[in-house]
């Protein structure tokens, strides 16, 4: 039989079956399936149109199954007790969960942002799997749809729509220099900013852009390295002075590492957010709400500790 054939069948009767099949009696069926015993004995009789066979035999006050009925029996447990758990609420359980899930982030994010939340998510859920993928700016709807990313951790576009998200929190821009910089004990002015040569890494997750937004009707500064990893410009950092332009917190956690000098902005640039985005199939997701939370709570709370550290707040 086809699918679509099944569909035109009222499956709900294979229920009454069961039940019947359960209490051997009309009467006692009808009170569990809340139905008058007529209405009951209406629904037996369409079963055995649908089945072909009597069913049941009268024996006294009971009902005695026929082979067929005991054979169908036998048959409908399983399904039934699939189809049973299927439709019942389960509360999600995180120590059981093996699934994977697919997370599209930037390398700023993985750097600075997500490593405070994994030991957290693999203490919780110690058998699911997690799978990164480079975040596509210009393809981020796709994706988190037909890409089977499950969620994003960016800074958002102007027009998220029809993507759920949900603030992590703020994050400002600080610059690098090295200890032999000739601003490495000075004040960095906004002449300065123009003046000398700058690294721009991808890992800055669209700065740039909002960096040349807050410089429009002023000089560029002079660009010498485009890379999309911080160590091209780490390794010329000595031979030349250098100023690279990163988000706040990655300045810091590079500057501790590499014994930089860190510098703030000399002009007045607004922080920018930082958000979880995921589409509305997995809006519902006990897992997914799950997973949500934990990175809300651990990356929120350090985003914004280091708001608070740098005094942006």
């Amino acid at each position: 039989m086809e699918l679509e054939e099944v569909y035109r069948r009222d499956l709900n009767l294979l229920v009454a079956l069961k039940v019947l099949l359960d209490e051997c009696s009309v009467s006692r069926a009808a009170v569990r399936l809340n139905l008058s015993q007529s209405a009951m004995s209406r629904v037996l009789g369409r079963l055995r149109d649908l089945l072909g066979d009597p069913l049941f035999t009268r024996q006294g006050q009971s009902l005695l199954p026929t082979q067929r009925a005991l054979e169908l029996n036998e048959q409908l447990n399983e399904p039934l007790e699939s189809l049973r758990l299927l439709l019942t609420p389960s509360d999600f359980e995180p120590a059981a969960c093996a699934q994977t899930f697919k997370i599209a982030t930037t390398d700023y994010a993985m750097q600075t942002i997500l490593p405070f939340a994994l030991p957290r998510i693999y203490q919780e859920a110690p058998h699911i799997s997690l799978a990164f993928s480079p975040l596509q700016h210009d393809n981020l709807l796709s994706q988190l749809t037909s890409g089977g990313c499950d969620l994003a951790i960016c800074r958002p576009g102007a027009d998220v729509e029809p993507l759920c998200h949900q603030l992590l929190g703020l994050v400002s821009v600080f610059c690098l220099v090295s200890q032999n910089h000739p601003l490495a004990n000075k004040t960095l002015t906004f002449q300065d900013y123009l003046t000398y040569p700058h690294a721009m890494i991808a890992v800055s997750d669209g700065v740039k852009a909002l960096i040349d937004e807050q410089l429009r009707g002023h000089p560029q500064p002079k660009m010498v390295l485009r890379a999309s990893h911080l160590e091209a410009a780490l390794a010329i950092i000595e031979q030349m002075p250098l100023i690279i332009t990163v988000p706040a917190d990655l300045a810091y956690l590079v500057a501790d590492r590499y014994q930089l000098m860190v510098k703030p902005l000399p002009f007045e640039f607004k922080p920018f957010e930082y958000s979880l985005l995921w589409h509305a199939r997995c809006e519902h997701s006990a897992s997914q709400i799950w997973l949500r939370n934990i990175i809300k709570e651990e990356c929120g709370r350090l985003i914004n500790s280091r708001i608070h550290d740098i005094g942006l707040l």
